[in-house]
Protein backbone atom coordinates (compact mmCIF):
# COMPACT_ATOMS: atom_id res chain seq x y z
CA UNK A 1 0.00 0.00 0.00
CA UNK A 2 1.24 3.47 -0.88
CA UNK A 3 -0.21 6.85 0.03
CA UNK A 4 -3.44 7.29 1.96
CA UNK A 5 -5.58 10.36 1.46
CA UNK A 6 -9.12 11.63 1.96
CA UNK A 7 -11.51 13.21 -0.53
CA UNK A 8 -14.81 14.35 0.96
CA UNK A 9 -15.98 11.39 3.07
CA UNK A 10 -13.99 8.82 1.10
CA UNK A 11 -10.68 7.33 2.20
CA UNK A 12 -8.39 6.52 -0.72
CA UNK A 13 -5.86 3.76 -0.19
CA UNK A 14 -3.46 3.89 -3.13
CA UNK A 15 -1.62 0.86 -4.47
CA UNK A 16 0.26 0.13 -7.68
CA UNK A 17 -2.79 -1.76 -8.94
CA UNK A 18 -5.24 1.06 -8.24
CA UNK A 19 -6.99 2.70 -5.32
CA UNK A 20 -9.52 1.42 -2.82
CA UNK A 21 -12.26 3.95 -2.02
CA UNK A 22 -13.74 3.41 1.43
CA UNK A 23 -16.81 5.17 2.80
CA UNK A 24 -17.55 4.45 6.46
CA UNK A 25 -21.24 5.30 6.22
CA UNK A 26 -22.96 6.11 9.52
CA UNK A 27 -21.37 3.49 11.75
CA UNK A 28 -18.38 2.03 9.92
CA UNK A 29 -14.93 1.64 11.46
CA UNK A 30 -11.51 0.42 10.35
CA UNK A 31 -9.23 -1.50 12.70
CA UNK A 32 -5.73 -2.91 12.20
CA UNK A 33 -5.70 -6.43 13.66
CA UNK A 34 -3.38 -9.37 13.98
CA UNK A 35 -4.04 -12.21 11.54
CA UNK A 36 -6.42 -14.83 12.85
CA UNK A 37 -8.65 -12.54 14.92
CA UNK A 38 -12.15 -14.07 14.64
CA UNK A 39 -14.57 -12.32 12.29
CA UNK A 40 -17.59 -10.73 13.98
CA UNK A 41 -21.16 -10.57 12.72
CA UNK A 42 -20.74 -6.97 11.53
CA UNK A 43 -17.29 -7.40 9.95
CA UNK A 44 -17.47 -7.20 6.17
CA UNK A 45 -13.96 -7.41 4.73
CA UNK A 46 -10.25 -7.62 5.54
CA UNK A 47 -7.47 -5.99 3.55
CA UNK A 48 -4.19 -7.85 3.95
CA UNK A 49 -1.29 -5.50 4.72
CA UNK A 50 2.37 -6.02 3.85
CA UNK A 51 3.09 -6.47 7.56
CA UNK A 52 0.85 -9.54 7.67
CA UNK A 53 -1.78 -7.77 9.73
CA UNK A 54 -5.24 -7.02 8.36
CA UNK A 55 -7.24 -3.82 7.98
CA UNK A 56 -10.77 -4.88 8.94
CA UNK A 57 -13.93 -2.97 8.09
CA UNK A 58 -16.84 -3.21 10.53
CA UNK A 59 -20.24 -1.65 9.82
CA UNK A 60 -23.32 -2.59 11.90
CA UNK A 61 -25.71 -0.45 9.81
CA UNK A 62 -24.26 -1.42 6.40
CA UNK A 63 -24.34 2.09 4.90
CA UNK A 64 -20.65 2.11 4.00
CA UNK A 65 -18.93 0.73 0.92
CA UNK A 66 -15.66 -0.41 -0.64
CA UNK A 67 -15.11 0.64 -4.26
CA UNK A 68 -12.22 0.39 -6.69
CA UNK A 69 -10.53 3.02 -8.84
CA UNK A 70 -8.23 1.82 -11.61
CA UNK A 71 -4.86 3.55 -12.08
CA UNK A 72 -5.07 6.80 -14.01
CA UNK A 73 -8.86 7.07 -13.64
CA UNK A 74 -11.21 9.09 -11.45
CA UNK A 75 -14.16 7.27 -9.93
CA UNK A 76 -17.53 8.81 -10.97
CA UNK A 77 -18.41 9.43 -7.31
CA UNK A 78 -15.40 11.74 -7.03
CA UNK A 79 -15.71 13.45 -10.39
CA UNK A 80 -18.32 16.08 -9.50
CA UNK A 81 -17.39 16.85 -5.91
CA UNK A 82 -16.99 20.45 -4.84
CA UNK A 83 -13.95 21.87 -3.05
CA UNK A 84 -12.90 20.91 0.45
CA UNK A 85 -14.32 23.40 2.99
CA UNK A 86 -10.92 24.13 4.54
CA UNK A 87 -9.21 24.65 1.18
CA UNK A 88 -8.26 28.10 -0.09
CA UNK A 89 -10.60 27.88 -3.10
CA UNK A 90 -13.65 27.67 -0.83
CA UNK A 91 -14.46 31.25 0.13
CA UNK A 92 -17.26 33.79 0.07
CA UNK A 93 -16.77 34.75 -3.57
CA UNK A 94 -16.97 31.10 -4.61
CA UNK A 95 -20.19 30.58 -2.62
CA UNK A 96 -21.73 33.75 -3.99
CA UNK A 97 -20.97 32.77 -7.60
CA UNK A 98 -22.36 29.25 -7.17
CA UNK A 99 -25.47 30.52 -5.36
CA UNK A 100 -26.38 32.98 -8.14
CA UNK A 101 -30.01 32.49 -9.25
CA UNK A 102 -30.39 29.40 -7.03
CA UNK A 103 -33.86 29.10 -5.50
CA UNK A 104 -33.01 26.19 -3.19
CA UNK A 105 -32.81 26.98 0.54
CA UNK A 106 -29.32 28.03 1.53
CA UNK A 107 -29.00 25.11 3.96
CA UNK A 108 -29.84 22.59 1.22
CA UNK A 109 -27.43 24.38 -1.10
CA UNK A 110 -24.63 24.28 1.48
CA UNK A 111 -25.10 20.54 2.04
CA UNK A 112 -24.88 19.76 -1.69
CA UNK A 113 -21.59 17.86 -2.13
CA UNK A 114 -21.25 19.34 -5.63
CA UNK A 115 -20.99 22.78 -4.02
CA UNK A 116 -18.72 21.95 -1.09
CA UNK A 117 -17.93 18.60 0.48
CA UNK A 118 -18.17 17.58 4.10
CA UNK A 119 -20.72 20.09 5.40
CA UNK A 120 -23.48 17.93 6.83
CA UNK A 121 -26.65 18.80 8.70
CA UNK A 122 -24.97 19.63 12.02
CA UNK A 123 -22.28 21.93 10.68
CA UNK A 124 -24.56 23.58 8.13
CA UNK A 125 -27.00 24.53 10.90
CA UNK A 126 -24.24 25.84 13.14
CA UNK A 127 -22.53 27.82 10.36
CA UNK A 128 -25.75 29.44 9.17
CA UNK A 129 -26.61 30.48 12.72
CA UNK A 130 -23.13 31.93 13.23
CA UNK A 131 -23.38 33.86 9.94
CA UNK A 132 -26.89 35.13 10.78
CA UNK A 133 -28.60 33.52 7.78
CA UNK A 134 -32.02 31.85 7.94
CA UNK A 135 -31.66 28.26 6.67
CA UNK A 136 -34.76 28.55 4.46
CA UNK A 137 -33.61 31.69 2.67
CA UNK A 138 -33.11 31.12 -1.06
CA UNK A 139 -29.42 30.66 -1.81
CA UNK A 140 -29.59 33.20 -4.63
CA UNK A 141 -30.88 35.86 -2.23
CA UNK A 142 -27.91 35.66 0.14
CA UNK A 143 -25.70 38.71 -0.29
CA UNK A 144 -22.03 38.58 -1.16
CA UNK A 145 -21.14 39.82 2.33
CA UNK A 146 -23.27 37.12 3.95
CA UNK A 147 -21.67 34.48 1.72
CA UNK A 148 -18.28 35.65 2.95
CA UNK A 149 -19.48 35.39 6.55
CA UNK A 150 -20.89 31.93 5.86
CA UNK A 151 -17.70 30.58 4.29
CA UNK A 152 -15.73 31.94 7.23
CA UNK A 153 -18.18 30.38 9.70
CA UNK A 154 -17.94 26.98 7.99
CA UNK A 155 -14.15 27.03 8.23
CA UNK A 156 -14.03 28.20 11.85
CA UNK A 157 -16.68 25.75 13.05
CA UNK A 158 -15.14 22.77 11.27
CA UNK A 159 -11.66 23.60 12.56
CA UNK A 160 -12.97 23.93 16.11
CA UNK A 161 -15.03 20.73 15.83
CA UNK A 162 -11.97 18.83 14.59
CA UNK A 163 -9.95 20.17 17.51
CA UNK A 164 -12.71 18.97 19.85
CA UNK A 165 -12.71 15.48 18.34
CA UNK A 166 -15.89 15.82 16.28
CA UNK A 167 -19.52 15.54 17.32
CA UNK A 168 -20.63 12.35 19.04
CA UNK A 169 -24.28 11.57 18.33
CA UNK A 170 -25.09 7.92 19.04
CA UNK A 171 -22.03 5.76 18.35
CA UNK A 172 -19.32 7.96 16.82
CA UNK A 173 -15.87 7.59 18.36
CA UNK A 174 -12.47 8.89 17.30
CA UNK A 175 -9.60 6.59 16.26
CA UNK A 176 -8.29 6.57 19.83
CA UNK A 177 -11.66 5.34 21.11
CA UNK A 178 -12.77 8.64 22.63
CA UNK A 179 -16.03 10.46 21.86
CA UNK A 180 -16.14 13.86 20.18
CA UNK A 181 -16.82 16.80 22.46
CA UNK A 182 -18.15 19.41 20.01
CA UNK A 183 -21.70 18.25 20.82
CA UNK A 184 -21.39 20.11 24.13
CA UNK A 185 -20.88 23.39 22.23
CA UNK A 186 -23.71 23.15 19.68
CA UNK A 187 -25.70 26.38 19.54
CA UNK A 188 -28.77 25.34 17.50
CA UNK A 189 -28.55 21.77 16.21
CA UNK A 190 -30.66 19.46 18.38
CA UNK A 191 -31.69 22.35 20.65
CA UNK A 192 -35.24 23.03 19.39
CA UNK A 193 -37.41 24.27 22.24
CA UNK A 194 -34.42 25.29 24.36
CA UNK A 195 -33.25 28.84 25.09
CA UNK A 196 -30.88 30.33 22.52
CA UNK A 197 -27.37 30.63 23.93
CA UNK A 198 -27.00 34.01 22.23
CA UNK A 199 -30.28 35.86 22.86
CA UNK A 200 -32.28 33.68 25.25
CA UNK A 201 -35.27 33.23 22.95
CA UNK A 202 -36.55 29.73 22.18
CA UNK A 203 -34.76 27.89 19.37
CA UNK A 204 -37.24 26.65 16.76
Amino acid sequence: MGAIERRAKYLLLHTQAGSALIHLGMSGALRVLAPGVPVGSHDHYDLLLDSGRVLRYTDPRRFGCLLWQAPGTLHPLLAELGPEPLAADFDGDYLWRRAHDRSAPIKTFLMDQRIVVGVGNIYAAEALFTAGIHPLRAAGRVSRARCAALADAVKRILEHAIARGGTTLRNFISPDGLPGYFEQELTVYGRAGLPCKRCGHTVN
